[in-house]
């Protein structure tokens, strides 16, 4: 048999090392655009900040995939056709033709600009893929003053970044809080933190890049930001083209359709990653969630599947991690607005406590929100931000969400405790109680 995958990250790499290893026989290729693979630009922000020296470090070599694994890698090498059984593929100047009986499309996601005029110009910068952390960082050495575009996860991260390089950096936000995603009142503590480092511009609107060959400006509804250097982190989009050419079914979220066996509306033909669509847990609705732990598992799934395999991806909560400086900030499954627009009675909780024992030293304030249903008691979702011991905390909540648990299950939950790592009371435990059962 022969499996074709476009595109080699997290997903397609997956994908075409499980069926190598189920289906050593069968011959695996890979298309890849760039000239690197399995890629993870989660570090760009790092590599800016100077604490991986770099980028080269994001990415495996392609001999561990084609020596070890035996995957027939194509590197730069752009897909420009897909039709039922065979792939058009430029390499070399030269288009060339592939046949294949399993097909996986894994071609990601890429990120977008605002609708306004001079994004064109030099120096404003997206974040994307590694070889981007080696051109902003070249041209941060000449830059002091910086605009971020966007206050999600990558616009902190990078606001981070520079803030510690020791750049002025200026973070403007459409909406009334940093990290759209999260409550307000969570929000509030990772904005008083930002606000230590940055000027944070809340509820303002880009309307244009100016500049005359580089940028200079960044002018909002509200004002205008001198700029030597800006970094928009407004959002990404599926990249479908090559599925909307083969005829595959877009789902309601604009990205690819997949069942949870990760088959697209067309025989032998799978999905995975970031181009994908795939099922909420809590809400079972249709969600697009671009996130690389998911992106991973999709492709594992998929590549045992496509082997004759019968295993279903379960779905996601949406549980992720970032940090802002010290400040570690967390959320797993639905906030409390997504909580009431997936119709639930949500009752939510909002704490302040301490990470150890009041007499063992050390202990961070931690700030957690939890929302349950009010009939069922079911947990729906969690929001931490604190400074020690985030990770830990949200990953529990995730496990907790996924396993059911109900606000009785958490506060009964067989959770450790020693001075120097928790309190008696977990503050987990805390949010339980408080939510009441």
């Amino acid at each position: 048999m022969r499996v074709a995958v476009i595109g080699g990250g997290a997903g397609g790499m997956t994908c075409a090392s499980r069926v190598r290893a189920l289906k050593p026989e069968w011959k695996v290729s890979v298309f890849e655009e760039t000239d690197f693979v399995s890629h993870a630009p989660c570090g760009i922000p790092y590599v800016v900040e100077g604490l991986s020296k770099t980028a080269k470090l994001m990415y495996y070599e392609p001999r561990v995939f084609i020596e070890k694994r035996g995957i027939d890698l194509h590197m730069n090498s752009k897909v420009i056709k897909v039709e039922k059984g065979s792939l058009t593929v430029l390499e070399d100047g030269d288009e060339r033709t592939y046949d294949w009986d399993y097909l996986m499309i894994a071609t990601g996601a890429s990120p977008t600009l605002p609708p306004v005029e001079g994004t064109e110009l030099e120096n404003i910068f997206t974040v994307d893929l590694p070889p981007d952390a080696e051109k902003i960082s070249k041209a941060a050495k000449n830059a002091d003053k910086v605009v971020i575009v966007g206050s999600g996860y990558i616009g902190i991260e990078m606001a981070e970044a520079f803030s510690a390089i020791g750049k002025k950096v200026t973070v403007i936000e459409m909406l009334d809080h940093p990290l759209p995603n999260f409550d307000p009142d969570i929000a509030k503590v990772v904005r008083d933190e930002m606000e230590k480092r940055v000027d944070l511009k809340l509820e303002e609107k880009v309307e244009a890049f100016e500049g005359k060959d580089r940028v200079e400006k960044v002018v909002t509804d509200k004002g205008e930001y001198e700029a030597d250097l800006v970094v928009v982190a407004t959002g990404v989009k599926p990249n479908t083209e090559l599925a909307e050419q083969l005829g595959l079914k877009i789902g309601e979220t604009g990205a690819i359709w997949t069942d949870s066996r990760m088959r697209t509306s067309m025989e032998n033909v799978y999905s995975a990653g970031d181009c994908a669509e795939t099922h909420h847990m809590i809400t079972e609705k249709r969600v697009w969630m671009p996130l690389a732990p998911p992106g991973n598992k999709m492709g594992y799934v998929a590549g045992v599947n496509m082997c004759g395999g019968d295993i279903e991806f379960p779905g996601v909560l949406g549980t992720q991690i970032t940090k802002f400086h010290e400040l570690e900030i967390g959320r797993t499954g639905l906030n409390e607005k997504e909580a009431l627009e997936a119709g639930f009675e949500p009752k939510t909780t909002f704490i302040k406590a301490s990470s150890r024992v009041h007499y063992y030293p050390g202990g961070r304030e931690t700030f957690i929100k939890v929302v349950a249903d009010s009939n069922t008691k079911r947990l729906l979702g969690a929001q931490i931000a604190g400074y020690d011991s985030v990770l830990t905390r949200i990953d529990t909540m995730a496990a907790a969400i996924q396993a059911g648990f109900t606000t009785k299950d958490l506060f009964f939950a067989d959770l450790a405790y020693a001075p120097p790592f928790a309190p008696t009371w977990d503050p987990l435990i805390v949010a339980a109680r408080t939510l009441k059962f």
